[in-house]
C-alpha cells in the first residue's frame, strides 16, 4: 500500500512574546505556592479555633493546647492534641463505655473541609488578578 504524502500548508504562523509569556509562567509558581500556603494556613486556624470553642473544658488544658503543625513546606497542616498529657483528648472525641462522645476536632474539619476550596480559589484569584 503506498503512503500519502503530506502536503504543507500554505499558511504560516508566527507567534511574538513566547519568551515573555514563559517568563510571566515562571514567575507564577511561587506565588501560587504562596497563595496556597495561605489558604493552609487560614483553613487550619479556622479549625483550631472551632476546636477550641467547641471541646469540654474542665482545666482548660485541652482547649488550650490544640496544636498546629505543618509539613510538606505549608502546603499541609495537622490541627490537633500532639502532647502525651492530652491522651484523654481521644475519649472526649470518640467517648468511652462511661463517657459520651463530644466530637470537637472531627465536626470541626469537617465544616472547613468545605469551606477549603473557596479559599484556595480566593487566595489564587488573588494572585492572578
Amino acid at each position: 500500500m503506498a503512503r500519502r504524502r503530506r502536503r504543507r500548508s500554505p499558511v504560516r504562523m508566527q507567534v511574538h512574546g513566547m519568551d515573555s509569556l514563559r517568563e510571566s509562567l515562571e514567575g507564577l509558581a511561587p506565588k501560587l505556592l504562596e497563595a496556597s500556603r495561605a489558604a493552609v494556613e487560614a483553613s487550619a486556624e479556622a479549625v483550631q479555633e472551632q476546636t477550641r470553642d467547641s471541646v469540654r473544658v474542665d482545666t482548660g488544658n485541652l482547649r488550650d493546647s490544640v496544636g498546629i503543625h505543618y509539613a510538606r513546606g505549608g502546603l499541609a497542616a495537622k490541627v490537633g492534641w500532639k502532647d502525651r498529657a492530652d491522651w484523654y483528648a481521644t475519649i472526649h472525641e470518640f467517648g468511652s463505655q462511661r463517657i459520651p462522645a463530644q466530637p470537637a476536632l472531627g465536626p470541626a474539619l469537617e465544616q472547613e473541609r468545605v469551606r477549603f476550596e473557596d479559599r484556595l480559589k480566593i487566595e489564587v484569584r488573588r494572585v492572578l488578578s
